[in-house]
């Protein structure tokens, strides 16, 4: 037996407002790693957070060469939409999927989706990440049928634009892990948990990443200066956790709600009522549970990471940080506690990181520190789940 399962995605959240927030004649190329194999697929392209409708020209799925802007062109495959329409025009607020395509996937095998901006279009609906499998390319022109983007018109982005998911036909005992969260999880530990997967031959699950950097449980900025910091949890969760084949989350969020606060006469848009308690996090937390149990999830918490340091670094912002860890720890709601905060802090002032596994700005880890987060995932979590 087979079925749609959700082999790579994306949140989609709101890009950094700039006066060139508008594009055409762009391609976009996002290389990509299945962790399933398959025949036939689908792509969904997501407007959630735009203000206007988005027209893409055409798109193309194709192997990947050793490079990650090249592909390998003969295998270059047009992607459809509308039973048969090269172009789609996607609504403000709204998602499409693309027609079923036939195109032979093999795990680990990576391939690339490339599509073309003809018009001006704009660059709203984007989530940034970062990695060492989150990496994709604009060029100026319409490339998104050619083998190899001309380098000279052509540079990196971690910004992915529009692309939120990818789905796989595949056999029915594969599955997917999301992992929804803020910065923490729209930088590299999923990328290393992916990583995991095939170092352990774990060859069943797939990593499906829900993440959107400065994004709180309880608020969210209704102004240009920080919209880019993303949808509330309330409108996030709901639409994020609903990924095909995902039998579990793992939610790692709520910091961002405790280190942003600082009063209207530091910062206009970040007034001291934003400040929640504990029990107003855990409920928050308590709504994410609620949620993913309608949609048959398990679920795991991880705790909230040291933040000692930090700019806004204070106390009694630990103190609140440590009473949402303790109830993550022993709720008897969830499936279980991924306890990253015990893993990467320091022994002698555990508010801080341990040596090493600081990035440098006291907030997020390093790049071994996520390795680490990756390595602290239960393997239970990772096997297929007996139904």
């Amino acid at each position: 037996m087979k079925r749609y399962v959700t082999t790579w995605g994306n949140a989609i959240s709101i890009a950094d407002r700039r006066p060139e927030n508008y594009a055409r004649n762009l391609t976009l190329r996002y290389p990509i790693r299945p962790m399933f194999d398959g025949e036939q697929l689908k792509i969904t392209f997501d407007n959630f957070c735009g203000t206007e409708p988005v027209t893409i020209s055409y798109v193309y799925v194709a192997e990947s060469a050793d490079c990650g802007r090249e592909i390998v062109e003969k295998s270059n495959t047009q992607v459809m939409f509308d039973n048969g329409s090269r172009s789609v025009t996607i609504p403000a607020g709204e998602a499409v999927v693309s027609d079923a395509v036939h195109f032979s996937v093999r795990r680990g095998k990576d391939i690339s989706v490339s599509l073309y901006l003809g018009e001006f279009t704009q660059m709203r609906s984007a989530v940034l990440i970062t990695g060492p499998l989150s990496k994709g390319y604009y060029t100026v022109g319409d490339y998104a049928q050619s083998g190899r983007l001309p380098l000279e018109l052509t540079r990196n982005t971690n910004w992915f634009y529009f692309l939120s998911n990818v789905e796989i036909e595949t056999e029915s005992t594969n599955r997917a892990v999301i992992c929804y969260g803020d910065s923490i999880t729209s930088q590299a530990w999923p990328d290393y948990l992916t990583l995991r997967l095939f170092q352990e031959q774990i060859e069943h699950t797939a990593i499906v990443r829900r993440a959107a950097s400065g994004t709180r449980i309880l608020r969210q900025y209704d102004n240009i200066t920080y919209d880019s910091y993303g949808l509330k949890g309330a409108t996030r969760f709901p639409r994020e956790a609903k990924v095909s084949g995902a039998d579990t989350v793992i939610i790692q969020h709520g910091i961002n709600d405790i280190i942003h606060p600082v009063g209207v006469e530091v910062n206009p848009f970040r007034p001291w009522s934003d400040l929640p308690t504990a029990d107003d996090l855990i409920h928050g937390l308590q709504q994410y549970i609620h949620q993913a149990k309608e949609y048959g999830l398990d679920v795991y918490i991880g705790t909230l990471l040291p933040i000692y340091g930090w700019r806004t670094y204070e106390p009694f912002r630990d103190e609140l940080r440590c009473a949402v860890n303790e109830w993550i720890r022993h709720t008897a709601e969830i499936e279980g506690c991924i306890d990253f905060d015990k893993a990467l802090c320091d022994s002698v002032n555990p508010a801080a990181f341990a040596q090493g596994y600081d990035s440098g700005d006291h907030l997020h880890p390093s790049e071994k520190a996520y390795e680490r987060m990756a390595v602290e995932v239960p393997e239970i979590l990772l096997r297929h789940k007996e139904k």
